[in-house]
């Protein structure tokens, strides 16, 4: 009796603590159900409202790759403001060694020209000159002669032997009037220079000088056309946006998005306040168990203690009494109560169990993302592939660990079969257009002369003139001749001498007079006669030494300012096309790197779909972690305690007959006994 009374009083005490402790877990876990309940409806809309981003900034990305084809637009019209000054540097920097040679040749065969000029009229004045002072001189001289003659050849005369042969020789040496006449010459050369060849050359190279501003100038027209064309967009740039395979596709998912966020709130709202029903559901039940529990524990104790304190078994004790009533009341709550509980647990169950095994294991393991991929199990109205209008059948799961890898929707929607990027980057109408436009630049250079109209008339006159067949040896003959045979300072130093020592008082006063008269001679018109010819010999020598070679100069010189006259416009135009045709290259070069840029942003950095993968697993956390774990953690808690309270009633009713006296359980089971069998013996057992 003792041993299965205790053993019933251990079961029933073990029994009670599992109660106790599952019915402390349920506790737990409906309040941690219920805390992550509101965190979870919280995160549905940000989850939503992440896709939702994801989805619109496809186009807003898209559109601002576009965009950026300003930067290169802006590059492209900077430049152009100074292709003008730009070209006209190169042409001037090509150019100004052959013109600035050029400029230097006429400007020295124009200082060569007035020269020669110069000297072709002082030789001719000078001529004239020593006609005139010959013509003069002739007379004077000879007059001269014939007196000292007469005087020196008088017997009186004594010691004039020596001076009367100098006497003999005083006459003209030279006769001007043999030279050559330069007349037809200076007929040529009339009114020649007319050019002023030092301000030409000036002016010619302040013109060459001011070709990067005159090419600016001449080239502002064409550049406002050209940065009309820079500043057009391209129109299949324009349109990569528009024809982006989810374009369409993102409007109408991100209204759903929308749609979806805005329906759900109400819901989630519903979801929270049927939530704090269930909690409170869980709560009262959980009570229930706790109170059975406590019936179970406070009847225990109570009857264990009346059982000490009781001396007699037959005495009745009102602990031993209480505990039984106790043991009794946890098993009325127990049959009470176990309906709910069980169709509490079952429905928890069968919505828990289901959402864990069929949703998030498959979600889990990847096995719900190929069901989805799987044909046939969705109906077609649903298929991806085709609501984002693509050319091949998207793997959902391959996508999505690819998203969580952190592709690109153009990775992951493998767009390169069904969106031709390279189409939308092709810019080569717009480049063609600014190829043409540059073509149409021009720059003139043919008012840059090198030799003016009259400089040139200079020149031809000059060349023309018959300079150069000028008899220089016949005027050099003369010069070479003294003015006057004899030397006349000699002569009157030595009409001086014999002045002095004549006899003849009479005699020598007169070739005294006459040494005079031939030193006034001298002084007035044969010194005035040798400095001419000593002037014409500077313009002869000039002459002759330079006319040989001008004539060469000037025809190299007006071959070479024509030849560049044709050539430097030809040159300059090949200087501009190399020009325009770097220009483009550069250019085109940063559009080239734009559209490189472009290919890579949309191949591999604009929209990831990372938070589409993230949206996923907080999709997956929300409902399986923070909503599935609590509520399965419940139910699994709440049936444990349902089950074990079988054992609790069982262990319960039985130990609750130990709690109370013998004499009781006796009188009892005799009245039954005598009521259903009337045994007369067992009645009289009574004490």
């Amino acid at each position: 009796m003792a041993c299965e009374r205790a053993v019933l009083v251990t079961f029933l005490l073990l029994t009670t603590l599992v109660l106790l402790i599952g019915v402390v877990t349920a506790f737990v876990t409906n309040q941690h159900m219920h805390e992550q309940m509101g965190p979870s409806a919280e995160a549905v809309p940000e989850t939503l409202l992440s896709l939702r981003g994801l989805v619109s900034e496809v186009p807003l990305e898209l559109q601002a790759v576009a965009e950026q084809f300003s930067l290169p637009q802006e590059q492209v019209l900077e430049e152009l403001n100074d292709i003008g000054s730009s070209i006209g540097t190169a042409i001037h920097s090509q150019l100004k060694s052959t013109v600035y040679e050029a400029l230097a040749s006429v400007l020295s065969l124009g200082q060569a020209l007035q020269v020669s000029v110069d000297h072709l009229r002082g030789l001719n004045a000078t001529s004239v000159e020593l006609q005139e002072g010959q013509e003069a001189l002739a007379p004077a001289l000879h007059g001269h002669r014939q007196r000292l003659l007469a005087l020196l050849q008088e017997p009186r005369c004594q010691g004039c032997a020596g001076a009367l042969d100098k006497g003999h020789s005083l006459e003209l040496g030279a006769d001007f009037s043999q030279v050559p006449s330069v007349d037809h010459v200076l007929h040529r050369l009339e009114g020649v220079p007319e050019a002023n060849f030092y301000s030409m050359v000036w002016e010619e190279n302040t013109t060459f000088n001011a070709l990067p501003i005159l090419a600016a100038l001449q080239t502002a027209d064409m550049v406002r056309e050209l940065k009309k064309v820079v500043a057009e967009q391209p129109r299949e740039l324009n349109t990569m946006g528009e024809a982006f395979p989810v374009w369409e596709a993102a409007s109408r998912w991100s209204q759903a998005l929308e749609e979806v966020e805005e329906r759900s709130r109400p819901f989630l709202e519903e979801v929270q306040r049927y939530e704090r029903y269930r909690w409170i559901a869980g709560c009262v039940l959980s009570s229930v168990v706790l109170l059975v529990v406590v019936c179970n524990l406070v009847g225990l104790n109570l009857g264990i203690w009346g059982l000490s304190a009781r001396e007699d078994p037959s005495h009745s004790e009102a602990k031993g009494e209480a505990g039984a009533r106790f043991l009794m009341v946890g098993v009325g709550f127990s049959f009470l109560f176990a309906a709910p509980l069980i169709l509490l647990v079952f429905s928890t169950f069968l919505v828990g169990g289901n959402v864990q095994t069929l949703v998030c294991q498959s979600w889990e393991s990847g096995e719900l993302y190929e069901f989805v991929d799987t044909p046939g199990n969705l109906p077609p109205s649903v298929n991806l592939s085709q609501l984002l209008g693509l050319k091949k059948n998207l793997s959902i799961l391959l996508a999505y660990e690819q998203c969580k890898q952190g592709a690109v929707l153009w990775t992951v929607l493998q767009l390169n079969d069904s969106y031709d990027l390279e189409k939308h980057l092709d810019i080569s109408q717009y480049t063609v257009k600014l190829q043409q436009e540059l073509q149409k630049l021009k720059v003139d250079v043919k008012n840059l002369d090198l030799l003016s109209p009259a400089a040139r008339r200079d020149l031809e006159a000059l060349q023309s003139s018959g300079l150069e067949s000028i008899h220089y040896p016949g005027f050099l003959a003369e010069i070479q001749k003294p003015v006057v045979n004899s030397d006349v300072e000699k002569l009157v130093q030595e009409l001086e001498g014999l002045s002095q020592t004549q006899g003849n008082a009479t005699l020598g006063q007169k070739l005294q007079e006459e040494a005079r008269g031939l030193q006034h001679l001298h002084q007035e018109k044969i010194l005035p006669q040798q400095n001419l010819v000593a002037k014409l010999n500077r313009s002869v020598q000039a002459l002759a030494s330079s006319a040989p070679h001008l004539q060469s100069e000037i025809s190299g010189v007006l071959d070479r300012v024509t030849h560049l006259k044709g050539e430097l416009p030809t040159r300059a135009t090949h200087i501009l096309r190399n020009e325009s045709e770097c220009f483009l290259k550069r250019e085109m070069g940063y559009f080239s790197q734009y559209m490189a840029w472009v290919r890579e942003e949309v191949t591999q950095r604009i929209a990831t779909c990372q938070p589409l993968s993230a949206a996923l697993d907080s999709g997956r956390v929300i409902l399986c972690d923070m909503v599935a774990d609590p509520w399965n953690a419940f139910w699994f808690c709440l049936g444990w305690c349902t089950f074990f309270l079988i054992p609790s009633i069982v262990f319960a009713i039985k130990t609750s007959k130990y709690f109370r006296p013998i004499r009781k359980r006796l009188s009892s089971t005799s009245s039954e006994e005598t009521q259903l069998f009337h045994i007369p013996r067992v009645t009289s057992l009574k004490l």
